[in-house]
């Protein structure tokens, strides 16, 4: 481990989670998705998330972000119990805390590029929204595109809309899940590129899901999952290069 991961560790965690549990279905067909999740991530910390398809990432990244309750364990984010917190109380936090870049962008159609980074903002009760909107659009390279719709934009664009919309609230909590899948190649690294410098200027906590292994090289740690499960021997210290 690097001094940079030492100092990190010492630190509380950003995230903590502790024989977190998840079975969605009923009956005969129900699906034990999470088996006894124990999980610490450092402030500032940024976490390559892998493993199979189906093997509970993105499942794992939205019990994280308060979008799915486990059954059981205990989920602390941002010095908060979520477990503790009824829906609309998760949703402000969540809006303070956690930005979320999923891998389909998930912007409104009938909005502009700098209403979907600004009203959730407004929505939020965030003074200057829209002069916030457009100096994130500016840094993810959109300073002219601020007011196409989504269906005017290419897919690396709409991505970095996506990206901006999670920085905007300025959480301390990155949450992205295989965020170049539906892009090119070359595309795809731009945005992992503005996602890490992200990280870096903010000092956030990151915490990326993803098959690729290079790309989850580029963190300080990588957490693989097997069948539900953190596959231990896996979950080792990475020193960046």
């Amino acid at each position: 481990m690097d001094q940079t991961s030492t100092v990190i560790h010492k630190l509380a965690p950003a995230i903590s989670l502790s024989g977190v549990n998840l079975a969605l279905g009923r009956d005969a067909a129900r699906v034990h998705i999470l088996k006894d999740i124990s999980l610490h991530i450092g402030q500032g910390e940024a976490i390559g998330l892998t493993g199979p398809s189906g093997s509970g990432k993105s499942t794992l990244l939205m019990v994280i972000a308060g979008l799915e309750r486990p059954d059981t364990g205990s989920v602390l984010v941002a010095g908060e119990q979520l477990g503790a917190l009824d829906e609309d109380r998760l949703a402000r936090f969540r809006g303070r805390n956690v930005g979320i870049v999923f891998q389909s962008f998930h912007l409104i159609p009938t909005m502009t590029a700098m209403e979907n980074v600004a009203v959730p903002l407004e929505l939020a009760g965030v003074p200057e929204a829209f002069a916030i909107a457009r100096e994130e659009l500016a840094a993810v390279g959109l300073g002219d595109r601020l007011s196409h719709y989504p269906a005017q934009l290419s897919g690396g664009e709409q991505q970095r809309v996506a990206l901006a919309r999670a920085l905007a609230p300025n959480p301390s909590i990155l949450l992205a899940d295989e965020p170049t899948g539906n892009l090119d190649e070359a595309t795809g690294r731009q945005i992992i590129d503005l996602m890490f410098a992200g990280h870096a200027e903010r000092r956030m906590t990151l915490v990326l899901v993803t098959h690729d292994t290079a790309l989850a090289a580029r963190c300080d740690r990588i957490v693989r999952m097997r069948s539900g499960a953190i596959d231990a021997p896996a979950a080792r210290e990475r020193a960046r290069s």
